[in-house]
């Protein structure tokens, strides 16, 4: 998909106050799909998995869930195999909503949060860092390797290459301790029919024993020849917001990103890298945008909050952030690329 660990409001490029006008306009690019890599990490020394990955595939006995769609993993999968693996088998991938896709779950136990990456993470994210507490995106990090091993897989019908983020939904039922102890779930919900081609549902779970403390939803696009046909309502159109912030985004912080959630896509990186997939120069992380966005805008500890990826954004580049109460977008002078919201659970 889509090491300096400066902050986020240094040599990562954010500054400045926004004096013109909010957001107008949009149009449905999102961010594509490549390569990436999970860097192995030791064992946390209170016990548990890390979130890094090691050599081999990491899965276990599925006999060992009582669900006989589970399979438990021994730990997170490097994303640089699976990747190239779904690379290869994309031109041979043939996508329809109707098609049959895996119903597996895959299952991580015991996991524990690696608090040197996740301080990375908040830097260039622009979260508070040194809190006992996960931000509100970074469980998606933590669950990425797991989606990419199904969306790699043989029995999933949409190619890896070119898929596009199209949205997420994050619910966060309470607070999430960074120290803590959690058990990862990851599978496919469904396919469904779009304007474009098919999409699919990728659900995360994240859990303290039986209950689930966040769980999110994400959209990725698979493009094709369609029959016009298509489930996907109008977006709603609304005035544009306030503009609160504009952010200076440096060259690097494709790189920056990538580094701290192994996600190592080409297209972030360097122009270089980027042309060969059609882009001008290098784009940011389609999830670094909505985090950078919800750092911003803040959430409470119990929230719903919906994010939709509508064009890229290139670095380095300039872009103002707006927001009025519960909303929130990014934009590019005329053009929209994320918009969303943040609302409290009562």
């Amino acid at each position: 998909m889509h090491s300096d660990d400066g902050q986020a409001g240094g040599s990562g490029g954010e500054g400045g106050r926004a004096e013109g006008p909010g957001c107008a306009g949009a149009n449905s690019d999102g961010v594509r799909l490549g390569g990436g890599e999970v860097r192995a990490e030791d064992s946390h020394p209170e016990g548990g998995r890390s979130e890094g990955s090691d050599s081999g595939d990491g899965y276990g006995d599925s006999s060992a869930s009582e669900d006989p769609h589970s399979t438990v993993l021994t730990r997170s999968p490097s994303l640089t195999p699976l990747l190239a693996l779904g690379a290869l088998r994309s031109p041979f991938k043939r996508p329809a909503a109707t098609a049959d896709f895996p119903r597996t779950r895959l299952v991580l136990p015991g996991l524990r949060v690696d608090l040197a990456r996740l301080a990375a993470y908040e830097r260039v994210c622009g979260f508070p860092t040194g809190e006992d507490a996960l931000p509100v995106t970074y469980p998606h990090v933590l669950g990425f390797p797991l989606a990419m091993s199904l969306m790699s897989g043989r029995d999933f019908p949409l190619p890896l290459l070119g898929l596009v983020h199209t949205s997420i939904e994050i619910t966060r039922y309470r607070g999430l301790a960074a120290t803590g102890e959690y058990e990862l779930t990851v599978y496919v919900d469904g396919l469904a029919p779009h304007r474009r081609g098919t999409e699919a549902a990728v659900v995360t779970e994240l859990r303290v024993g039986e209950e689930v403390v966040w769980e999110s939803v994400s959209t990725y696009l698979a493009r094709h020849r369609t029959k016009g046909t298509d489930r996907e309502q109008d977006r709603e159109r609304h005035e544009p917001l306030p503009g609160v912030d504009e952010w200076r985004l440096a060259g690097d912080i494709g790189r920056r990103y990538a580094a701290a959630s192994g996600d190592r896509n080409p297209i972030h990186l360097y122009p270089l890298t980027a042309r060969v997939f059609g882009f001008p120069r290098a784009i940011a992380h389609g999830m670094w945008t909505a985090a950078r966005c919800l750092a911003a805008h803040g959430t409470p500890q119990a929230v719903l909050v919906r994010a939709e990826f509508r064009a890229p954004v290139l670095l380095p580049g300039t872009v103002t952030y707006a927001a009025n109460g519960e909303r929130f977008e990014l934009c590019g002078g005329e053009r929209v690329h994320v918009t969303g919201g943040v609302h409290p659970l009562t």
